[in-house]
């Protein structure tokens, strides 16, 4: 928590201390840090682990 505070990280961290035998990290198959996921209204995922260019180019293509 003192890490958390102290590198001035804003969003929501949870663990359960699992690492990558995790329930959700083996249910979407996440096996490295960072790991993103773009979904659809409906929730379906619809892209992952964009970053960069790629991710600017995803979105722009996307969001019309």
């Amino acid at each position: 928590m003192e890490a958390i505070k102290k590198d001035g990280l804003t969003w929501t961290h949870v663990s359960d201390l699992k690492y990558w035998k995790n329930e959700v990290a083996v249910q979407f198959g996440i096996e490295s840090i960072p790991a993103s996921f773009i979904l659809d209204p409906a929730g379906k995922i619809i892209a992952r682990d964009l970053r960069g260019a790629d991710l600017g180019a995803f979105l722009s293509k996307t969001l019309k």
